[in-house]
């Protein structure tokens, strides 16, 4: 298994690097063989490692190839690792990411720049299994940056626009800032455990007693949970990934569904027994995804761009893995990981559906009647609907009140937070279904032209309707007759290291259980219902409680005005301060003291100096005999 192991990412990287050297020359064509076939290729080799996994000593598989770098008594290795956290997500990120190279075809058929796009995908799948798999922090860490590299190029990629290029710069310096955060946490946690390799850090914390105080250790976590932040699109790092929206909206899919924003929950649940050590850092992971989920729903509520509102979906529904993981509910924070990644994928795509069909149009408010022209990409986004709000039966219902019955139990603020967000997303989901696919017809050149996708975009929704479905399999809850059956796999991997693991202590009652479901079931069902009823008919009673509530409705339309402010209180300043920097240091003292006055000394005493270059013998014979007294008179003064 070794031999094929470090297959996995490699592929991938192969199949970028082709695209780049030789993708133009050997045609479209080739470039999908290759980029569909790399991915495709590293699946199947996931899925081998998975079962080899699972029946492995510890389920745990360790593989390293050879020392990366020895600095003093830093030692870190170039290794690759396989347990039941790192092959779910390798599973996840090359399936849904071979789905979504597929869905490109057709999206991005007609793109003059196909292989430069599919080198870009191939890359972000080679960095993101690199992430995933890495043995050690330095090595996550690599991956951790290719991906931010990648969500630039990708976010950026129509480069003929003004839009997309501030886009992608715009999260490449967002996720700096959160990389920043991370790189503190990776020094702080070497200073208390002398170790970079992600097992031997464990076997240590499995030694160490939970931090009361605010130490280092609460330190260093408070900081990975920054760089978290950054990659995840929490408050306050979360105002790059709705811009993200300019590029592709396969581009959409991949980052927002399975694979970078789920960058920061992967690293929690990697470090899950650090975490556990420091009680004060998971109440601030609680309360942050709380609040997040809350505040990006209420943004939702009114957003016209399809895309928009399912980027501030995701970013809430993060704030609810978040949520899960704070209230010490990794298995449950990781779940909703696993059921997001099918079921906000498949909106995601057949968003993209609906914008090819209707030719690159994205405002709800044109849109309405599609139902009947495009059907399977109607069918499918019920599905995912239904799967996002919660429906009684569908994955998302058994990860996301999983999570709310933990945030109860941490504290109900958390909760009725929680409950609040849901109910938002219920309703603004069944908004969005209600504009683009019922009711009378808004645009109706649009709609004359509009038209059901390609199997290359059709295919991959299917089976991606499917697995949302079965998804939530993996997480029945005991009340219903389960075993939260993903909490068993996992707990090799959220407890590895403990000397003594202890049983999970049963906390509430089945009542209590019921009771919580019951109540945010009713919630969810209520407002979906409303957003269906209220927004089939058309736009008019928008429109009609923008006339009443104009200060409300602006608010949350233009979206908290917070990019507003961060512009007006944090850039402006910034770029005045640069600027002034730029005059006093560059232009002044650099440019002028430093270069251009020695420049213009230098010509004026040459000017002067060529005055007196007459031409005539007797001149330069008297210049002589002037300089021969002077210098007598200097040396016999």
């Amino acid at each position: 298994m070794q031999r094929i192991a470090w297959l996995i990412p490699v592929l991938p990287l192969a199949g970028a690097a082709f695209h780049g050297l030789l993708g133009r020359r050997a045609g479209k064509k080739a470039v999908t063989a290759v980029a569909l076939g790399t991915v495709g290729i590293s699946f199947i080799l996931s899925l081998v490692l998975f079962f080899a996994a699972k029946g492995a000593d510890a389920h745990r598989l360790d593989y390293t190839y050879f020392e990366w770098m020895t600095v003093g008594t830093l030692k870190v290795p170039f290794g690759l690792v396989f347990d039941p956290l790192s092959t779910v997500m390798a599973l996840v990120v090359s399936g849904i990411g071979a789905l979504i190279h597929l869905y490109s075809v057709g999206y991005m058929w007609e793109e003059e720049g196909y292989a430069r796009y599919f080198c870009y995908l191939n890359l972000f799948v080679f960095f993101m299994l690199t992430l995933v798999l890495g043995s050690s922090l330095p090595l996550l860490f690599v991956g951790w940056e290719g991906v931010g590299l990648c969500s630039y190029l990708l976010i950026g990629y129509y480069i003929e626009t003004d839009y997309a290029p501030a886009a992608g710069l715009k999260a490449f310096l967002f996720n700096r800032v959160g990389d920043l955060g991370m790189t503190m946490g990776m020094m702080a946690l070497f200073a208390t455990f002398g170790t970079l390799t992600v097992a031997d850090i464990l076997v240590k914390a499995g030694h160490m007693s939970p931090e009361v105080t605010c130490g280092v250790l609460t330190f260093a976590t408070l900081m990975m949970f920054v760089g978290a932040t950054g990659k995840s699109a929490q408050i306050p790092l979360y105002l790059w990934l709705p811009d993200a929206m300019a590029g592709p909206t396969p581009v959409s899919a991949l980052i927002h569904a399975a694979t970078m924003v789920t960058s920061g929950i992967y690293l929690i649940c990697r470090l899950a027994p650090v975490f556990e050590l420091t009680p004060t850092t998971l109440t601030v992971v609680a309360w942050t995804g709380g609040l997040t989920a809350l505040f990006a729903a209420t943004i939702g509520l009114f957003q016209r761009d399809i895309k928009k509102v399912l980027a501030y979906s995701t970013v809430s529904q993060l704030g609810y893995m978040f949520l899960g993981l704070g209230a010490a509910g990794f298995a449950a924070g990781f779940f909703h990981v696993f059921t997001h990644a099918w079921f906000k994928a498949l909106l995601f795509l057949g968003a993209g559906s609906v914008i090819h069909g209707l030719h690159h149009q994205q405002d709800l408010f044109k849109m309405g009647g599609l139902k009947a022209k495009m059907p399977i990409t109607f069918w499918t986004m019920v599905i995912a609907t239904l799967c996002i709000m919660g429906f009684p039966g569908t994955s998302g219902f058994f990860s996301k009140d999983e999570i709310l019955y933990l945030a109860y139990l941490k504290s109900p603020a958390l909760y009725v937070i929680g409950l609040l967000g849901a109910a938002c997303t219920a309703f603004y989901m069944w908004r969005l279904m209600g504009l683009a696919f019922w009711g009378e017809p808004r645009d109706h050149h649009a709609h004359d032209h509009a038209h059901e996708s390609p199997w290359t975009m059709t295919g991959p929704l299917a089976v991606l309707a499917v697995g949302a479905l079965l998804a939530g399999l993996l997480g029945i809850p005991k009340i219903w007759g389960g075993h939260f059956a993903i909490e068993g796999w996992l707990e090799p991997s959220l407890t590895y290291g403990k000397a003594e693991v202890a049983e999970a202590a049963e906390h509430g009652s089945h009542a209590l259980a019921w009771g919580l479901m019951g109540l945010s079931t009713l919630v969810a069902s209520g407002c979906a219902l409303a957003g269906f009823l209220i927004y089939s008919k058309g736009t008019a009673a928008e429109e009609a409680f923008a006339e009443r509530h104009p200060l409300l409705y602006r608010v949350l339309s233009n979206k908290y005005y917070v990019d507003e402010g961060v512009e007006t209180f944090i850039l402006a300043p910034v770029r005045w301060l640069g600027n002034l920097g730029w005059k006093l240091f560059d232009v002044i003292l650099i440019d002028g003291v430093g270069v251009n006055l020695p420049g213009a000394v230098t010509r004026i005493a040459g000017d002067f100096t060529a005055r007196t270059q007459t031409g005539r013998v007797r001149n330069y014979a008297l210049g002589m005999a002037f300089g021969t007294v002077l210098l007598l008179w200097i040396f016999l003064k």
